[in-house]
């Protein structure tokens, strides 16, 4: 099953606090599990000034700058994985090198029959 691991930080602090990970141990992490065959993709997103939010009302889109929503902590990355179970996919989160200063929020992907 596919699990999204998304990575959340307050961007102000992610790189400033001392158990703040450093590019190369993110990228040592996604490599082992790249490496053990569950990784199917993972990024790093820009900072959350970059966000653009797209809403359609009444037919009309509706364009703002910024994230959806004014929160402590942004949206920083994701990893998306394959897992047996919640558990193993929880497992794969915990030991995201971001974890230690953000949280990480997994969540199974539903299909679509499309």
């Amino acid at each position: 099953m596919k699990y999204l691991c998304l990575v959340y930080a307050d961007e102000a602090l992610l790189h400033s606090l001392p158990d703040s990970p450093e590019d190369a141990e993110c990228q040592a992490y996604a490599e082992q599990v790249a490496g053990s065959g569950r990784m199917l993709a993972a990024e790093a997103l820009e900072p959350v000034a970059a966000a653009t939010t797209v809403r359609m009302r009444g037919g009309k889109v509706s364009i703002t700058d910024g994230p959806f929503a004014e929160t402590k902590e942004q949206l920083a990355g994701f990893y998306l994985v394959e897992a047996r179970d919640l558990n193993e996919a929880i497992q794969v989160a915990a030991q995201i090198p971001a974890a230690r200063v953000g949280s990480v929020e997994v969540r199974p992907v539903r299909q679509l029959q499309v």
